[in-house]
């Protein structure tokens, strides 16, 4: 069952803490209102980096505001959400295969099969990158509990 309270978990010794605070809805992991630190899912993708959105291309989708560099990623999100969104509502991936939400950092990030996986830190990134099938079926279970699709 996920498990949303303040925890420390842990992944082949790596920690973890969530917050309430920064976890407004279930579903998508947001700081103020702004799902992925405001990164442009897109970027990851057509840069293979992580590149900041602005403020003149933002759209709301499941109840957070999403930046993108141009209205050309903005509209490529709008055609195919689910391609470009981050698994798990962009919460680590790590700590969804424990069953927990945990914040996650831009940086920390990894394209498996076309989706997008975010985590805590690069630390986290690693871990999950040795074994992501275990990782990733361990997460759709747990993910699939919390009932927010994608």
């Amino acid at each position: 069952m996920l498990n949303r309270r303040h925890f420390v978990g842990a992944a082949l010794a790596l920690p973890f803490v969530a917050s309430p605070a920064v976890a407004r809805s279930p579903c998508i992991f947001d700081t103020q209102g702004v799902a992925i630190h405001g990164i442009d899912p897109v970027s990851y993708f057509a840069d293979g980096r992580p590149v900041p959105g602005t403020d003149d291309h933002r759209l709301r989708w499941r109840n957070a505001i999403w930046r993108f560099v141009s209205s050309e990623t903005m509209a490529a999100f709008e055609r195919t959400p689910h391609r470009y969104a981050p698994r798990y509502g962009g919460f680590c991936a790590v700590a969804m295969a424990r069953g927990m939400l945990s914040e996650t950092v831009p940086e920390a990030w990894a394209v498996r099969d076309g989706r997008l996986y975010l985590a805590q830190s690069a630390q986290v990134i690693a871990a999950w990158q040795s074994d992501p099938m275990r990782y990733i079926a361990s997460a759709d279970t747990n993910w699939a509990q919390a009932k927010c699709g994608q």
